[in-house]
């Protein structure tokens, strides 16, 4: 079990995700936990059914990023759900792979203007993280350094 935790890579909580329930026109937001190559968790205090299918939306993105996901479980925690989905395409299942390294390389670059008053570009940044923490993110979380 504890071997199976680590293949899980935290979302930096201030790159924001909306969720689309299939059929329903009406998004909500959930902050992201949990990020494996088959899939993802979050919390919101919508309930979802397990095996309905949900987009997931990273408006960030410009084209906003995309993926559809089946709802695995729903588990209830203090009046909100915790919600594991399970990716239902592996080609997209890669794809976000690589979009949540973009997300960890923005988080790392508002947290070196935030903290040391550095303002990199995206390539700078970009560099940067892939020197000091990529080889974290193939395997265990990245630390709490990011």
């Amino acid at each position: 079990m504890q071997k199976d935790k680590r293949r899980f890579i935290r979302h930096p909580s201030d790159i924001p995700i909306e969720i689309f329930p299939q059929g329903q026109s009406e998004k909500f937001d959930g902050p992201l936990h949990d990020v494996s190559i088959a899939g993802l968790s979050f919390n919101t205090n919508v309930f979802l059914s397990t095996s309905s299918e949900i987009t997931i939306r990273m408006p960030m993105f410009q084209p906003p990023f995309e993926i559809t996901a089946s709802v695995m479980w729903c588990r209830e925690s203090n009046h909100q759900f915790d919600i594991g989905v399970a990716f239902m395409d592996a080609d997209e299942a890669v794809e976000f792979r690589i979009v949540e390294q973009v997300c960890y390389i923005e988080h790392y670059k508002r947290k070196a203007f935030k903290t040391e008053g550095r303002k990199l570009t995206t390539e700078e940044a970009a560099r940067e993280w892939i020197a000091r923490f990529s080889s974290e993110f193939t395997g265990d979380p990245p630390t709490d350094d990011l």
